[in-house]
């Protein structure tokens, strides 16, 4: 890129271990999700105490990532030794040096991060320090109403990539609609060849048309009855632009 670097941005390649490219290309598709890197690096200056802590994979992957940001060069080589030994130990899944999903790899790892924050805020609402109206956790307020009405822990992690999709079914006989209200952290689409990521999304928002086998069966028919389906993207995920940062697609 020479002179068109961004500036304060870094492009360094990760050590691999033994197949683990699955494990480097999360790591590069997160570093490059920027609000999901900002928060991960505000999370290792402000939240974390290198003298007591104790070693998680969200540790390690904020260490792996202030390391590259921080580095004086723009390019370079990194190993994520001390982040792959940690996956390794923590799933046994990942301990062989055969290819793994990083479909999967992403889905393990960002719940892991999930359960980690969600741990700490616990850890920290229950601690004398918090027994004020408000609690901090992860650079994030929540106030507690008196221990009275506890609102679901949103981390950052749900806010750049948890969504929430409806699901239509219509008869078509009696045109009784049926409707599902689901959260997802990735969506499966359909890659079809010589297409682009836009055209299948557009695929995957599509009515779609169940007919024979596939028909629904409508309760208020009290039979199976050919029906259209339809996914409406009720509150995308704040990176759902990017198919490797905030979408996976298989």
């Amino acid at each position: 890129l020479g002179d068109q670097f961004p500036e304060g941005e870094h492009y360094f390649g990760l050590e691999n271990f033994g197949n683990t490219c699955y494990c480097n290309s999360v790591l590069q598709a997160l570093y490059y999700c920027i609000p999901f890197r900002e928060q991960l690096l505000e999370y290792y200056a402000n939240y974390r105490n290198p003298g007591d802590a104790e070693e998680n994979l969200l540790t390690c992957l904020a260490d792996l990532f202030a390391q590259i940001s921080l580095s004086k060069k723009k390019t370079g080589v990194i190993s994520p030794k001390r982040f792959v030994h940690r996956v390794r130990k923590q799933n046994e899944l990942f301990r062989s040096n055969m290819h793994q999903d990083a479909h999967e790899f992403l889905n393990f790892l960002l719940n892991e991060i999930v359960d980690i924050l969600e741990k700490e805020f616990s850890t920290v609402k229950d601690s004398p320090e918090s027994t004020s109206p408000g609690g901090v956790a992860n650079g994030e307020v929540y106030h507690l109403a008196n221990e009275v009405r506890r609102e679901p822990l949103v981390t950052w992690v749900h806010k750049n990539f948890q969504g929430s999709l409806t699901n239509e079914t219509k008869c078509l006989m009696c045109e009784t609609v049926t409707a599902k209200d689901e959260t997802f952290l990735d969506l499966s689409i359909d890659i079809e060849q010589n297409s682009s990521l836009t055209s299948c999304l557009k695929s995957f928002f599509s009515t779609e048309i169940l007919n024979a086998e596939d028909k629904f069966f409508c309760d208020n028919c009290c039979r199976f009855a050919r029906s259209t389906e339809e996914n409406e993207d009720k509150k995308g995920a704040a990176n759902i632009g990017d198919p490797l940062k905030a979408l996976q697609v298989h």
